[in-house]
């Protein structure tokens, strides 16, 4: 087990996540590497999460646990949780997303011996029951801010970065790809991620299946991205997001390898 003293902040937005949240928080506990925050905030939820957290709270002082005053989206409650973060190094869980033991572990060490500011890694996919999908999503070796601006293909769930040299990072109200806005904004400061080229996680597809519909209000999200989070005109906003969806389905066969 590594003996160092860097404190890193996990940053858990939740809605009504009964089913996965503590497989989620068990993930997290079972980490070799044991100098960590879990910030859970949580938006208004209507189910059972509040109470199963509250349980974990009382036994581990490392997760702190918070809930929005009103109703504001998985943005505003990343927001509200990396305002809320101690942590030299800022990490990334969903609450139906997991990882395995030495995540923190290796992706701390793969950026202290680099000197590397933002990173993320590979991952493999899970259904609902949490049955191994047998794929596992593939990054790219280096992301730089013009590129991701053209697909950002990385796993909020794989995302680790320096707190301390990257400063706070806040965003704007965005329903959907609101990390995107995330990895933008710390992709200007600290220009290139860097990929730790090991599977660390497991992503939960839920509902993979989209309907036309679904398709169509994706379109919606991807451009209301650059029109809000990075501020590009009307033309400038289409032309990007018609690119990202060329980029994403060109390189899907790329990214996704079966095991």
């Amino acid at each position: 087990m590594m003996q160092v003293n860097d404190l890193i902040s996990i940053i858990t937005p939740l809605y009504n996540g009964e089913r996965y949240i503590e497989q989620t928080i068990k993930s997290v506990l079972a980490q070799t590497y044991e100098n960590w925050e879990m910030v859970i905030v949580d938006d208004l939820s209507t189910d059972r999460s509040v109470e199963l957290i509250k349980g974990y709270v009382q036994k581990d002082k490392r997760i702190r646990f918070y809930t929005l005053s009103e109703k504001g989206g998985a943005s505003i409650a990343r927001n509200k949780a990396i305002l809320e973060a101690k942590g030299d190094y800022i990490a990334f869980l969903d609450s139906d997303d997991v990882w395995k033991p030495n995540k923190l572990e290796k992706q701390l060490a793969f950026m202290r011996e680099k000197d590397i500011d933002f990173s993320y890694h590979n991952y493999s996919l899970i259904d609902e029951n949490g049955e191994s999908l047998h794929i596992r999503r593939i990054a790219p070796a280096e992301l730089s801010y013009k590129r991701a601006l053209l697909g950002c293909s990385i796993g909020c769930l794989s995302v680790m970065y320096n707190a301390k040299r990257v400063g706070v990072i806040q965003i704007e109200k965005i329903d959907k790809r609101n990390d995107d806005a995330l990895w933008f904004k710390i992709l200007n400061i600290c220009q290139k991620g860097y990929l730790l080229d090991k599977d660390l996680a497991n992503y939960r597809i839920v509902n993979s299946s989209l309907s036309s519909g679904s398709k169509l209000r994706l379109l919606k999200y991807h451009y209301l991205l650059y029109r809000t989070s990075v501020k590009f005109g009307y033309i400038k906003s289409m032309l990007y997001t018609v690119a990202n969806i060329f980029v994403y389905f060109s390189n899907k066969r790329k990214r996704e390898i079966r095991f």
